[in-house]
Parts: C-alpha cells; structure tokens; sequence
C-alpha cells in the first residue's frame, strides 16, 4: 500500500495514510479476536486498562477488558463465514486516534467507536463504546 491513498465508505472519503495503516493493527487484532473467538487477541489490541461500555436495554454498563475477555470461550461461532467487519473511518491526530467499525454478526448489527493511543508498544485500543440493533 502506498503511503497515502484513498479509501471509501457510503458517503464519507478519507485518505490513508501509513500512520492510519499502523492504527489499523490493533483494529486487525479485534477484528481476529472475534473470528476466532479468542481473548488473547483481544489483549493485544486494548490497554489493559481499556472500558468497553455501551446502554443495553436503557441500562449504562462499563466492562473492564477482563471482563470482556471472559465472554471469548475460544470456539468461533457457527455462523462465522457469514459475518463481515468494516472500518468505515479513521481519524489520526497526533498521538490519538477515533475509528468507526461496522460489525453484522448475523441477526445483529455492531456499530464500535474506538478510541486509540500511540504506546510504546504501538496503537493499542484505550476505550470502546458500541452500540447493537437488528440487522
């Protein structure tokens, strides 16, 4: 991939750039985690002191990375051909990073905001907000 070029979704543009392609590691890391159902990908992509939160059925829950790390049993779902996951955007400014992932796990429609960091040891995902509705 060329150090910048362009990439598309519904109706934004936004050009890639090699920083935008090293923020997409730990994005590539979840997006793995899912397909195969593993928590250590999941390690690898957010600071351990990472929240994933969301409301679910009105209610505001915060989980810490280990607790969303137990919900991964190692066994990929059965409909895991059939799943996709997108970024619809990425947006770098310096040190940190936002990007929108698009996720269809069958009969439900993923919408992940991130917010990323530059560590030591490269982007690694600080916090995830999300929110579910039918496919």
């Amino acid at each position: 991939m060329s150090a910048t070029s362009q990439a598309t979704h519904a109706y934004t543009t936004w050009t890639i750039t090699a920083e935008h392609t090293e923020v997409r590691e730990p994005i590539d890391q979840y997006f793995l985690g899912h397909a195969n159902d593993d928590a250590a990908y999941m390690r690898r992509a957010f600071l351990p002191t990472a929240h994933i939160e969301s409301m679910r059925e009105g209610v505001f829950t915060s989980w810490t990375l280990d607790v969303y790390c137990e919900r991964f049993k190692g066994s990929p779902a059965s409909d895991e051909a059939t799943r996709s996951r997108t970024i619809d955007w990425i947006d770098v400014g310096g040190n940190s990073a936002s990007a929108k992932i698009t996720l269809v796990h069958g009969a439900t429609t993923f919408t992940d905001y991130f917010v990323l960091l530059k560590t030591e040891n490269g982007w690694k995902i600080a916090n995830k907000a999300f929110h579910g509705q039918p496919t």
